[in-house]
């Protein structure tokens, strides 16, 4: 009975990954395609932050309803994430290349000429489909191609795409709608897409290693209820006094949904036909790694969320100087990245996430500093420290979690880290724009002018930020190199 059991794990096991003998110009063409792919699409994830309040009078549209661009991309991307474990399994690396541009072109095509709101949102989750699929395809492919070795040097030029496309996004978008207006932003990405689509198609050739896997309804449909309304219920927080109930049916019916699907999950692995493999967890390595991106992503999406709604409706500041504020903290992001991955690739993970954890923190408690009078290039600096924590933290976190991951685990491991991402980048947003508005609101209603009372209400969220960078300080203290289970 043991050896029939024994004969059922190895046959429904996952197959290793393979790491076929390449060129150093195959390795180069196949990562690159893949990294400046996963760019545009990060990069197209924060976009329209500096765009919205455009696109809101052309169509005439509130701010309420023009926030469902970013919150529906992020629903999206919660949702078709965690079935990307599946996906690398099933279909070649190139196929889901092809595939990922092929959406995301339809998607910003269809943005381009968007004659209705409910179009351009349309547009923005097709786009988001290739978005998620992109960023796990991205690492698994690395941690299959690349040697140990040299991943912390590779996965700090991944970094790059990951963490510098969202903080310069409000920077590229200011620009084209300062000169051209909003439209512009999808016309630019389009032929982009086109050209990273045919790099692709002629580097990534790579002998396919995939499984005909059968497709778990309940389980998709269990995730999608999960991650889904989970996110949905976070974004909608700041409004939970209008409807109690809703709110509260949202968490109730996603929680439970959440608690379903690893029950599945975890019997399903048994027999080989999970939707999502959460034996990674089983490493605290792979855990605190989870939790410390959380805290990078929320912190990094809730402030260039907030910033510029300080400095353009407080201050006055066009989002053009906006835009140019917050690139210096991008460049430098992409400047040490590569470094520091190197650094890593010798010393491990503490002599990089740890000073990254601290220059993360600190970035918010200077922020926390900041009020009607600060110049903005006090703004700047702030956002520069901050924005070099979180690339010493984004190489650091990506290898040493993927490290104690076992090799056929990569793309579910993959999708579990980029899963994380946007769990905290919806729950950071939601926390700094709730505390902004409620703070500021109770202010105006005590007499206070509008910039003194959004200042009040930053420096408030800008505490709440700060004290989760500082708890990313105290997990940064717990992650070393773990041997892979």
């Amino acid at each position: 009975m043991t050896s029939e059991r024994t004969e059922i794990k190895a046959e429904s096991a996952p197959p290793r990954p393979e790491k076929p003998e390449l060129t150093t110009k195959q390795l180069t063409g196949i990562i690159g395609a893949l990294a400046l792919a996963a760019f545009l699409m990060i990069l197209n994830e924060t976009v329209l932050t500096v765009a919205l309040p455009g696109i809101m009078s052309d169509m005439n549209i509130s701010a309420a309803a023009g926030q469902w661009l970013t919150t529906g991309f992020l629903l999206t991307m919660s949702v078709v994430i965690p079935t990307t474990g599946f996906l690398l399994q099933r279909f070649s690396t190139r196929s889901l290349f092809i595939f990922v541009l092929s959406s995301f072109f339809i998607g910003t095509l269809l943005a381009i000429f968007a004659p209705s709101f409910a179009v351009l949102l349309a547009a923005r989750i097709i786009q988001a489909i290739g978005t998620a699929i992109v960023l796990p395809l991205l690492m698994t492919t690395t941690l299959t191609l690349i040697p140990m070795h040299k991943r912390g040097a590779v996965m700090g030029l991944n970094s790059i795409v990951i963490s510098v496309g969202p903080a310069v996004g409000p920077t590229v978008s200011g620009a084209i709608v300062h000169a051209w207006g909003w439209h512009y932003i999808f016309v630019l990405m389009a032929p982009l897409s086109m050209i990273i689509l045919a790099l692709g198609i002629i580097f990534l050739k790579l002998p396919s290693n995939t499984r005909k896997l059968p497709v778990d309804v309940i389980s998709v449909i269990l995730s999608a209820l999960a991650f889904g309304l989970l996110v949905y219920g976070i974004s909608t927080i700041e409004k939970a006094s209008e409807d109690m109930l809703l709110t509260v049916a949202t968490f109730a019916i996603g929680l439970v949904s959440l608690a379903l699907f690893i029950r599945r999950q975890i019997r399903l692995t048994r027999e080989g036909k999970e939707l999502l493999n959460l034996t990674p967890f089983t490493s605290r390595t792979f855990t605190f790694a989870i939790l410390m991106i959380m805290i990078a992503f929320g912190t990094l999406l809730g402030s260039i969320m907030m910033v510029p709604i300080i400095l353009e409706s407080g201050k006055g500041i066009s989002s053009l100087a906006i835009g140019m504020m917050l690139l210096p903290g991008g460049l430098a992001q992409a400047i040490v990245s590569p470094i520091f991955g190197r650094i890593y690739d010798r010393h491990g993970p503490r002599p990089v996430l740890i000073p990254g954890a601290i220059m993360l923190a600190l970035g918010q408690w200077m922020y926390v500093s900041v009020t009607t009078e600060t110049e903005l290039w006090m703004f700047m600096l702030s956002h520069s420290v901050f924005s070099i924590g979180l690339a010493l933290l984004m190489t650091g976190l990506m290898s040493s979690a993927m490290a104690s991951v076992n090799p056929r685990l990569y793309g579910h491991g993959s999708a579990i880290f980029n899963t994380g991402q946007q769990l905290g980048g919806a729950i950071g947003t939601t926390i700094f724009i709730t505390v902004l508005t409620a703070l500021s609101n109770a202010k105006l209603q005590e007499g206070a002018e509008l910039a003194e009372a959004l200042f009040a209400g930053a420096h408030a969220a800008f505490i709440v930020g700060a004290l989760l960078g500082t708890a990313g300080v105290v997990l940064s203290l717990f992650v070393k190199v773990e041997k892979r289970g």
